[in-house]
């Protein structure tokens, strides 16, 4: 046979055993084995057939091993999980390196252009105009890095796109208002410790799959990240609108009504609920008039609270329209994708003093993203990968 590494011919140097842990237990099998001569790699092509790979977990065991990997510390995966779960007695370091294989796999078959399953057209559902929406949101949460001889290194930022169809409180904005009941919400992710750029692709073949291009508007959502509305307007052109997560906004409201209230809970929840009320009765220009026109006397410490909150609300107003998004009907929360940070990566690569090699965190966010998303995308992609 010709040598997959070097295209030299390999000999077939007989029958080779090998031992593979599955779902049933222990395995051995014996295949021919075929040694290059020139590159001197050894081949044996049933294990490709197969499915096998190099930590000798049969396809089954390898994504059971995978899923525990995912779900917990690789600690805990081997040394609790898979021997009560399904009996599966591995190493920490094996599941460490399914894991992360599997997500290089799922990486490799992203950038290539690869999208797992059927393309699942969505019934978006509607906004106030009767037109129907599809949402497109990015966001970046930090993942700690672990340096040479195990010391701490800066962080990297995990970058998670999503496509998603949130659905209205009103019936008659369901894609199909006589369901018997509520529609399921869906979302499609994609994560990466990369470049924001290198999340384009991806992130657009998801809104093809699921045919974004089929609803009437498209609406975008993110934090006000540098960077990320440029994204969003370059990659998702027909995009009406990027909001600015009302929920954000509330955060620096918040901020600056605790040094105007100290020690006084009532007062602080009063004006924080007045100021909020008002972003989205009167939108962030009006907000912004009115935290400039703040008597501070008296008041140690707010000056600097607030010179904080008038540049964010500067920086950010062109997208604190928020009567108009109301009253379109449109999200103005990007709590879907801030719940993804969470999810998708703060849930298993934020826990107390984790830290991680590059390569690892972007596998795993790969992984996670694919996990997380809708229409059993995992199974889609196990089924080939």
């Amino acid at each position: 046979m010709t040598c997959p590494h070097c295209r030299e011919s390999a000999r077939c140097k007989g029958f080779k055993s090998r031992q593979l842990v599955s779902l049933f237990g222990p395995l051995e099998y014996s295949r021919h084995y075929y040694l290059c001569r020139h590159c001197h790699h050894g081949i044996s092509p049933l294990d490709g057939v197969l499915g096998l790979r190099a930590h000798d977990l049969t396809p089954a065991a390898d994504e059971v091993v995978c899923l525990s990997g995912l779900e917990d510390s690789f600690a805990t995966a081997a040394d609790t999980v898979l021997p009560r779960l399904a009996g599966l007695r591995v190493s920490e370091s094996t599941v460490q390196r399914a894991t992360e294989a599997a997500g290089e796999r799922l990486a490799e078959a992203q950038h290539a252009g690869q999208t797992f399953g059927p393309s699942t057209p969505w019934a978006w559902h509607k906004d106030a105009d009767g037109k129907t929406v599809g949402y497109v949101s990015v966001d970046a949460t930090g993942v700690g890095q672990q340096g040479s001889r195990g010391a701490k290194a800066e962080g990297r930022m995990a970058y998670i796109g999503m496509i998603d169809n949130p659905v209205p409180e009103e019936r008659p904005r369901w894609a199909n208002p006589t369901a018997a009941k509520r529609p399921e919400w869906k979302a499609r992710y994609v994560s990466q410790v990369r470049s924001l750029a290198e999340l384009a692709e991806p992130l657009r073949r998801q809104a093809s799959q699921v045919n974004l291009g089929g609803a009437d508007r498209w609406v975008a959502l993110s934090d006000g990240g540098i960077g990320l509305e440029d994204f969003l307007r370059a990659n998702f052109p027909r995009v009406e609108a990027v909001i600015l997560d009302f929920y954000h906004v509330a955060e620096y409201v918040a901020k600056l009504s605790r040094v105007l209230h100290p020690g006084d809970a009532d007062a602080d929840r009063r004006w924080r609920e007045t100021t909020c009320e008002e972003l989205k009765t009167s939108g962030g220009s009006a907000v912004l008039e009115k935290v400039r026109s703040l008597d501070l006397a008296d008041r140690a410490g707010a000056a600097s609270v607030r010179a904080e909150v008038v540049t964010y609300f500067t920086n950010q107003t062109h997208r604190m329209d928020y009567p108009h998004y109301l009253a379109q009907g449109w999200q103005i929360g990007s709590g879907p994708v801030e719940s993804a940070c969470k999810t998708v990566i703060g849930e298993r690569m934020k826990g107390g003093g984790m830290r991680w090699g590059e390569d690892g965190a972007d596998a795993m966010s790969h992984l996670r993203a694919l996990f997380c998303s809708s229409d059993n995308q995992w199974a889609a992609f196990w089924s080939k990968n």
